[in-house]
């Protein structure tokens, strides 16, 4: 049983970062700072759509492109859910009416950065759900069919950059 409770608490936090994965973009290919700056395509009513060229293994908050790109992709993918300053719902602790637990903050107050990279990335591209497994039920999606790896590695820079240093620096490699 406790087991069972320690799972869900961490697939609760896992819930929290919507918006990375993890996984293998074939090696050999250049870092996106070696690689053309962003491209950028529209609809009618949006704004434009960052287009990264070249992969992206890793949430480098170092890279200002990537972070500014994670930065645009969150607001249009994550924000509606998790907030636009990273704040996430009210109550986010608290499962509602229906057994789901509202989405996290991804700011130093969620538990975001208690997770490696890799797991939030994961989370990001299969969902909470199928992460976690063993029926475990969630709103999280999964943005596998919406973002490529290398969208969703910017996301986590972006999420990261917004962390305090010390924040960065507790967050488990």
């Amino acid at each position: 049983m406790r087991g069972l409770a320690l799972l869900t608490v961490m697939a609760a936090a896992l819930v929290l970062f919507a918006c990375a994965r993890s996984g293998g973009e074939e090696s050999g290919q250049a870092p996106l700072s070696q690689t053309p700056a962003v491209e950028a395509t529209a609809t009618p009513t949006e704004e434009p759509v960052p287009q990264l060229e070249g992969t992206v293994d890793r949430a480098d908050v170092s890279d200002a492109q990537l972070v500014a790109v994670g930065e645009v992709l969150y607001q249009r993918h994550c924000a509606s859910c998790h907030g636009a300053e990273l704040e996430g719902q009210p109550n986010w602790k608290q499962r509602d009416e229906n057994g789901y637990l509202p989405a996290p903050p991804h700011d130093e107050t969620g538990h975001t950065w208690h997770h490696p990279d890799e797991q939030l990335f994961e989370i990001t591209k299969i969902g909470t759900e199928a992460f976690v497994g063993m029926g475990y039920r969630s709103n999280m999606i999964g943005f596998e069919d919406q973002l490529s790896d290398s969208e969703i590695w910017a996301v986590l820079a972006f999420i990261k950059s917004e962390w305090s240093p010390r924040i960065q620096r507790a967050q488990p490699k």
